[in-house]
């Protein structure tokens, strides 16, 4: 249809009128767009194809084509496929577009644009958001409180089954408009063992509806129902169908991990049982487990990475179904390797340093942590993953981040998808899991969607996580405190906290004599968790105490720190915190900290106190957050 080829870009923008002063955001928006565009005719003509430019993100691809000239513009990005370009520009507050399609500049408001038809409008809506236009229209289904009867810690907005056990999320994927996301459930919990694949589907990742149990343990005499992952076979690659989804998965009976296959034909909602599983026999080994599939475009393959204890193995296929040992990477000193992950990010946001990212759930018991994920960057060459250094990182310096899974969505830009994906984890601790004085269900929680980068952070190449964009969509109205000096006695004026579920975002800076910033949350008349950053020492860190309700063992008091040195003296926390659990961004971040907390009642208070002297508060901004449930 010819729609498709020009179909509505965004709804929301309305054509600017003709630009009558050299120096208004208008003009000089409508510059940078001219030279977009005749970048991107030059690109066009020289390469055959469009480019992309970000001129923040670090990706100037188009300047090889024709230099953009970008003066006069806070910031300018163009997102190309096949068939044309999408470009917008902000100066100030005002967001500007066009697109190849459209030569009128327009500014984002109200009215329509065309687009190629090969540019979504999720697509578009991405970029815009990373220019900062961010869609804050309250998600539906939510409500400013839990319902009514929910339990002391049961969370207003992240994941949890309704009762019985939870634990490793299962990668989502998008398919037929609704994101389908799987957890390891049991409903035998505590007195019968097994897990199954529960079924949670969404259209904005914030808000989801139950499905119920998609894979059921126990049905085919190979065991329970275990990790492994989905994704789509759009080619028919093992020969169920186009577009049947396709689960690699493990099963265990009696002690012997297996990994079989499930194939979908309804888009994820039910699956079968191959009748050739086990798909992969184990060959003897005692930790074999957590398949993960991913498709390998440029070797025309599937590969699999598979835990085998301290050793990740590389399994590569071309139907799903057979599959060939290709090459292990082994690393002693991090426990048995769990939940591995292998995907590709933009260092810097450049294309030209794409770089591939092996991720495994690990023990950093022996360098002073706690389970986590850890990550290498390095190469892939089809066969073998080549670490750039020998040296791996952490996701996540909290206590209670376990099982991540990482994914992109299709329907953006091959350049957006390398430039960005989102990541998810389980907030449990396998030391305390079973012990948590959560009374109608068990398991923790899985963490808020967050959206990570592949940034260069004191020169290595380094993961960053922020929040999704699309939380904005459970905010309601801030308050804010500051500037104001902290200290030892602590702050004034700071917001009350009107419920559990809440965000704050702070900047701190050093003061006189002071070292140690403080933020206090306390409860029935103590303090549960203390997030805190050392200036003296360059690093954030968050401290506990234990349940009123049980004693769940030394761990889980332990201080966790994370390294992230001040910005021109100044530190940027954000902390999300719901009921039973608290995630920190550090410094847009560059680190982060999640860990499980557990207030001795509903009522909450918050004080901001200094350590060693005086600091001072540039702001405080406390924003609730509605319930998903």
């Amino acid at each position: 249809m010819a729609a498709a080829a020009a179909a509505l870009l965004v709804a929301l923008v309305v054509i600017v009128p003709n630009f009558r002063t050299p120096d208004d955001a208008g003009s000089r928006g409508e510059k940078a767009l001219d030279a977009v565009a005749s970048a991107q005719a030059d690109f066009k003509a020289s390469r055959g194809t469009y480019g992309s430019y970000w001129l923040t993100g670090g990706d100037h691809s188009l300047d090889a084509g024709h230099i953009v000239q970008a003066n006069g513009v806070d910031d300018l990005r163009s997102i190309s496929c096949a068939d044309g370009w999408v470009a917008a520009a902000r100066t100030g507050s005002e967001i500007f577009l066009r697109s190849s399609l459209d030569q009128s500049t327009v500014k984002a408001g109200a009215g329509e644009v065309r687009r190629p038809g090969c540019i979504t409008p999720e697509a578009v809506d991405s970029m815009l958001g990373d220019l900062g236009r961010i869609d804050r229209s309250p998600a539906p289904g939510t409500s400013a409180g839990r319902p009514a009867g929910a339990s002391q810690y049961r969370p207003s907005y992240h994941i949890t089954p309704d009762r019985d056990w939870m634990n490793d999320p299962q990668r989502p994927f998008f398919l037929n408009g609704l994101w389908h996301y799987y957890y390891l459930y049991n409903a035998d919990h505590p007195h019968g063992n097994g897990t199954e694949w529960y079924h949670l589907t969404s259209t904005d990742l914030v808000t989801w509806k139950v499905e119920g149990v998609a894979i059921q343990k126990y049905k085919n005499g190979l065991g329970d129902i275990e990790t492994g992952s989905a994704v789509v076979d759009y080619d028919n690659t093992a020969g169920f169908g186009k577009g049947a989804v396709i689960s690699v998965l493990t099963q265990q009976d009696k002690g012997v991990q297996r990994q079989s296959l499930f194939y979908s034909t309804d888009g994820g909602f039910t699956f079968r049982s191959y009748d050739g599983n086990p798909v992969m026999e184990n060959p003897g080994a005692e930790h074999w487990r957590d398949p993960k599939i991913v498709r390998d475009e440029a070797n025309g393959q599937w590969l699999m990475i598979l835990a085998e204890g301290h050793k990740l193995g590389m399994y590569t296929s071309t139907d799903l179904k057979s599959w060939r040992y290709a090459s292990g990477f082994e690393r002693s000193g991090l426990g048995i390797l769990e939940c591995p992950d292998l995907f590709q990010m933009d260092l810097d946001g450049d294309p030209a340093k794409r770089t591939w990212v092996l991720a495994a759930s690990a023990n950093g018991s022996e360098e002073g942590r706690t389970t986590g994920v850890a990550y290498w960057t390095g190469t892939w060459d089809g066969t073998t993953f080549t670490p750039a250094e020998d040296k791996h990182q952490w996701m996540d310096s909290g206590s209670d981040f376990y099982a991540a899974v990482t994914w992109e969505d299709p329907r953006l830009t091959e350049g957006q998808r390398m430039q960005s994906r989102q990541a998810m984890g389980w907030i449990n601790n396998w030391d305390y899991a079973r012990k948590l004085p959560t009374q109608d269900w068990q398991g923790g929680m899985d963490s808020i969607v967050r959206d990570i980068r592949l940034k260069t952070v004191q020169g290595r190449a380094a993961l960053v996580s922020t929040p999704s964009k699309t939380l904005a969509r459970l905010e309601g109205e801030s308050s804010s405190s500051g500037p104001q000096t902290i200290t030892r006695e602590g702050t004034q004026g700071l917001p009350p906290l009107r419920d559990g579920a809440y965000r704050l975002d702070l900047t701190v800076e050093r003061g006189d004599g002071g070292s140690e910033a403080l933020l206090q949350f306390a409860s029935g008349g103590s303090i549960f968790a203390t997030v805190g950053y050392n200036f003296q020492d360059g690093a954030a860190f968050v401290s506990r105490e234990q349940p009123a309700a049980a004693d769940l063992g030394p761990l889980f008091t332990d201080r966790r720190t994370a390294p992230v040195p001040p910005g021109n003296g100044t530190v940027d926390l954000t902390v999300f915190v719901d009921h039973s659990s608290i995630e920190v961004f550090v410094n847009d971040g560059e680190q982060t900290l999640t860990s499980l907390v557990f207030p001795k009642s509903e009522e909450q208070s918050l004080k901001l106190v200094a350590g060693g002297g005086s600091l001072s508060l540039r702001n405080l901004t406390y924003t609730p957050l509605s319930s998903t449930r």
